[in-house]
């Protein structure tokens, strides 16, 4: 150490160092020896050493030698190098990424189909109406129709609900399990009938996350035809009885509560039942007390509500957007328009017709499709009696129409409800009755009158005769009477049929115009009938 002081108070031994060597050996650690096998020079030789003399050059192998001296701007020259080739590294993995995407994309894609479940009976092959469509143009829809007694679930919280499925197809037996994307429901899930109480089934699809049409909570909600009539009875209140004509009803829970009704005759409905099954017509308070009994044995609730000297129902139905009316008239006599023969004719869709439609449309969360309804007294009034969800059947000449609207309305919801794509909805659309053109008119009264008349004149066109006709032997052509009219000599199957009823028609002069019109409405739907 004191040799080291020494030297360093040289100052020619000092200006002889390299650069920062003198900073290192204040500052820090002393420099490491030159070499191991190098001889470190004596006192006396470094002091014989002119100080004249240049620095001796240090032989190459010495560690002096070996590492260059230090230079300000090597550390960033040595750092840009890096950065340099780790972005090229990163240019190339991004080359290569953006190469194999290109190449995956070449590949044609194949998207797993959708399966939709429809639920409904074998008379209608729905797979049909959605062969050849797609989602959105990407997804195909598989279609897997069973009724309810013909499939059973699982439903699980993440994985969602598996259907198992059962049924004869062409007399073999098909099994198959799958998990379905979608439900259309065309089937009562609930009866009182033995074997038809399906809501288990409704309640594990819902358990499942599986979306539906109608939607499974107002399905659920229509397993109780009172329980559907309780959420009319708010629609009366709110809208008034000018506007929705809801017929009066009551309920009891159980027979003990089933006490003598304030008019006769009544109509008596037991339980939860479709298609007229455990309705009965009550004439007096003796017939009440009998009825009473085998509510008791049924061990269910009823309901009563006053019967209406019928002249005609009234069926409305809504499908999506789109609207149609109906007129069924009983032709057999039995006071159930639905039993026996009936003749049923599409009407004039108004105003009022669409707002009962829309207003219970708007039940459980909305329903897609359904229908009201209602009956048209003798009195001239209207009475609403029920309204149907999505397993109303399809009736009159657009049925084909009909199903195809539903196919659509379905798969619009099929691509709002997997896809997130809600498509626009079509404008509101109401299909009106066709009006035959040409052939032989009897009576009198305008056919452009007829057609562009107003709705109330259209129901009264299309009304009256089989209320009046009784079955029984038909009058002869030839015969006559009030309003009866003179006959062509050769007479078609139809205009036959029409003349038939124009002899069965009483009334005064001032009815003809109406009685002609009535009967150019037979003929219509009687061609129509017998063209098949």
């Amino acid at each position: 150490m004191n040799y080291l002081r020494r030297r360093l108070s040289d100052s020619s031994f000092v200006a002889n160092l390299p650069n920062g060597y003198m900073m290192d050996l204040q500052s820090g650690p002393r420099p490491t020896p030159p070499s191991s096998t190098s001889n470190p020079a004596s006192p006396a030789t470094e002091r014989r050493t002119p100080p004249s003399l240049p620095p001796q050059v240090p032989a190459s192998g010495s560690a002096l030698g070996s590492s260059p001296a230090p230079t300000p701007g090597g550390f960033l020259s040595s750092f840009s190098s890096v950065v340099k080739t780790a972005q090229l590294a990163q240019n190339a993995a991004a080359a290569a990424k953006a190469s194999a995407a290109a190449a995956e994309a070449a590949k044609p894609v194949i998207r797993k189909p959708k399966i939709l479940l429809v639920i409904d009976d074998l008379h209608t092959d729905w797979a049909k109406y959605f062969r050849g469509k797609k989602l959105n143009g990407e997804y195909d829809i598989r279609v897997e129709q069973a009724e309810f007694s013909e499939i059973n679930l699982a439903s699980y919280m993440n994985s969602g609900c598996m259907i198992d499925m059962q049924a004869i197809r062409g007399g073999t037996k098909v099994v198959r399990s799958f998990k379905p994307d979608f439900v259309l429901i065309r089937q009562h899930a609930y009866s009182m009938t033995p074997g038809e109480d399906f809501r288990s089934l409704v309640i594990g699809l819902q358990y499942g996350g599986v979306a539906s049409i109608n939607s499974l909570l107002s399905i659920y909600n229509f397993c109780s035809k009172p329980w559907v009539f309780s959420h009319m009875i708010k629609l009366y209140h709110t809208l008034g009885p000018e506007k929705f004509p809801l017929n009066e009803q009551t309920f009891y829970p159980n027979h003990t509560q089933m006490v003598t009704t304030p008019t006769f005759p009544v109509v008596v409905k037991m339980g939860h039942a479709h298609a007229g099954i455990g309705k009965i017509k009550v004439e007096n308070e003796l017939d009440f007390q009998d009825i009473t009994s085998v509510v008791a044995l049924a061990r269910t609730y009823a309901t009563s509500e006053p019967y209406v000297l019928s002249k005609y129902d009234i069926r409305i139905q809504k499908i999506g957007n789109n609207y149609k009316a109906y007129m069924r008239t009983s032709i057999s006599g039995n006071w159930k328009a639905n039993t026996g023969s009936a003749m049923l004719e599409q009407i004039a869709m108004t105003d009022r017709y669409r707002l009962w439609v829309d207003s219970c449309a708007e039940m459980f969360g909305g329903l897609d499709i359904c229908a009201v309804k209602a009956v048209h007294g003798k009195d001239g009034n209207d009475y609403i009696i029920e309204v149907m969800d999505s397993s109303m059947p399809l009736i009159g000449e657009h049925v084909e129409e009909d199903r195809q609207l539903i196919t659509d309305l379905v798969i619009n919801k099929m691509c709002s409800v997997l896809l997130g794509i809600n498509t626009p909805q079509p404008s509101p659309q109401t299909t009106q009755p066709r009006r035959a053109q040409g052939g032989h008119r009897s009576g009198s009264g305008s056919p452009s009158q007829s057609a562009q008349g107003s709705p109330q004149r259209a129901r009264s066109a299309n009304t009256s005769p089989s209320q009046d006709f009784q079955p029984g032997p038909i009058p002869p052509p030839a015969a006559t009477g009030p309003g009866s009219q003179k006959q062509p000599p050769q007479l078609n199957k139809s205009q036959s049929l029409t003349n038939t009823f124009t002899e069965t028609l009483k009334g005064n002069a001032t009815d003809d115009e109406a009685k002609a019109e009535t009967i150019r409405s037979l003929r219509q739907s009687f061609a129509s009938l017998f063209s098949d």
